[in-house]
């Protein structure tokens, strides 16, 4: 075998191998989506309200957080449950719910890292969890948006 079959042969070889690679990289994200549209309602929507979040957090902008999240809700930063009825309440706890732990689960969350279940699409080790509410007694519309926010450091082994 000469020398340019032995080339020929490699680089058909390493295309080869090549090909399977970018389809499974591919295939984890096309499934995500999935799962997500199957249990939240809309992989777009929540690809955008993490993107969202995380660009809100990052201006330390109280507002723009609150207006992603599902209320009434329940937040755990650490200490002490407590409910926050709205958008106004929970603009003036914002220092108190996202605290740096859950700041941080949030900025690190990569959209083809998360985890989805029945209850949702969870980010970090579960520091926010988004979800899909109905908005009629039908269900027939839906909005997606956080529905839980607690610090997880307790729940660590």
């Amino acid at each position: 075998m000469n020398l340019r079959t032995k080339l020929a042969q490699l680089i058909l070889i390493s295309g080869v191998l090549l090909l399977p690679a970018r389809g499974i990289a591919q295939t984890p994200t096309v499934d995500l989506d999935k799962s997500i549209d199957l249990s939240v309602g809309s992989h777009v929507k929540v690809r955008q309200l993490l993107f969202s979040l995380q660009q809100a957090v990052a201006k330390h902008n109280p507002a723009a957080v609150a207006a992603l999240v599902h209320y009434p809700i329940k937040v755990n930063p650490g200490k002490k449950p407590f409910v926050v009825k709205n958008e106004k309440a929970f603009i003036k706890d914002y220092d108190r719910i996202i605290t740096h732990d859950i700041q941080d689960a949030i900025f690190k969350q990569k959209y083809e890292a998360l985890f989805v279940n029945s209850q949702g699409v969870m980010l970090g080790d579960g520091e926010v969890w988004i979800s899909g509410f109905c908005q009629d007694k039908n269900c027939s519309r839906s909005d997606i948006k956080i529905g839980t926010i607690q610090d997880t450091t307790n729940l660590k082994p």
